[in-house]
């Protein structure tokens, strides 16, 4: 957070605030109360889930207001892409066996261009989106962990400045995790596992790109198996969850055996199936973000003693 007392980097300290006390010198067992969602303590990984679930309740409108507005936008960029490629399947079956293969091949093509520009189009948007909806949270997050209230202006007054560099860090990530993965699918994950608390650095501490991704290592490195079994944890809840939404809402999707109807009898389905996959982004979407990100406050928590720098935020010591 930007007033003192916050997110502050041990490795920059600032002058007007007290040193941060190493963890040995927390006092054992309470910690330092619990002025918000989670214990000022190193947490469990329960806690941790309890802590995002928490936020999402604490924040109800907040929360699942602007995970909805995300959500829509994505859900209909995914609906218009796959309309979008129904239509040029079918018309690719309207060919039928007379097609010449010179005819096949020009359409498929063309099907084959058409549909990597609008998924391209689709991911840049999804990604800005969805990078917006993860720093929103971990400003939310960050408040709900001191007990603060926050509004939809202030959180946006504190997002925008490091909207940009998020944006930047998650794309310089999800290219090096990538790369990373199409060699051996190990590294993939070591790096995925040890850039993951980079967003909510950059956000909360007002890092660099190259910074918090420094920081992400410092944090993971010595504890990266539970980094990487918390972040497995999630992603599965976030998984069942959003199945068990989106199942009622893909009965009946496919496409019809005739060309001719194929787009008019998908179209519904699509519609339904999108629709569904907008009702759970909407819940999953602020659960990883913020598990995420108390995910990183308890790293911080157990490798710097931040839990004393919180409660004296909070106000609960001097």
């Amino acid at each position: 957070m930007s007033e003192p007392g916050g997110w502050t980097n041990p490795d920059q300290p600032r002058s007007d605030l007290p040193p941060m006390p190493p963890p040995a010198q927390r006092p054992p067992g309470a910690g330092y109360g619990k002025p918000g969602v989670i214990p000022l303590r190193p947490l469990s990984v329960g806690e941790i889930l309890d802590g995002a679930v928490t936020t999402m309740r604490r924040h109800p409108a907040l929360v699942f207001g602007v995970s909805a507005v995300v959500a829509v936008v994505a859900g209909v960029l995914d609906f218009a892409v796959s309309y979008w490629a129904v239509g040029d399947i079918s018309t690719v079956q309207q060919l039928g066996p007379a097609a010449t293969q010179e005819e096949a091949m020009r359409w498929f093509g063309h099907l084959l261009g058409r549909l990597a520009a609008s998924l391209g189009l689709s991911l840049l948007i999804s990604l800005l989106i969805r990078t917006f909806l993860a720093g929103f949270i971990t400003v939310v997050v960050g408040r709900a962990v001191l007990g603060r209230p926050v509004t939809f202006r202030e959180a946006l007054t504190e997002l925008r400045p490091r909207l940009l560099p998020l944006l930047g860090l998650t794309v310089l990530v999800t290219i090096i995790v990538m790369i990373a993965s199409v060699f051996l699918v190990i590294p993939g994950i070591w790096l995925w596992t040890l850039l993951s608390l980079a967003a909510p650095a950059l956000v909360l501490e007002q890092s660099r790109i190259g910074e918090s991704m420094r920081r992400s290592r410092r944090l993971v490195s010595g504890s990266w198996w539970r980094v990487f079994g918390i972040l497995v944890l999630t992603a599965i809840a976030a998984w069942i969850i959003s199945t068990i939404i989106e199942i009622p809402f893909g009965v009946g999707v496919g496409l019809s055996s005739d060309p001719t109807q194929a787009v008019n009898q998908s179209a519904g389905s699509l519609l339904l199936s999108s629709l569904g996959g907008v009702i759970a982004e909407t819940i999953v979407g602020p659960f990883t973000a913020a598990a995420t990100a108390l995910l990183y406050i308890d790293q911080r928590m157990r490798k710097e003693g931040m839990d004393i720098q919180l409660a004296r935020s909070a106000g609960t010591v001097q």
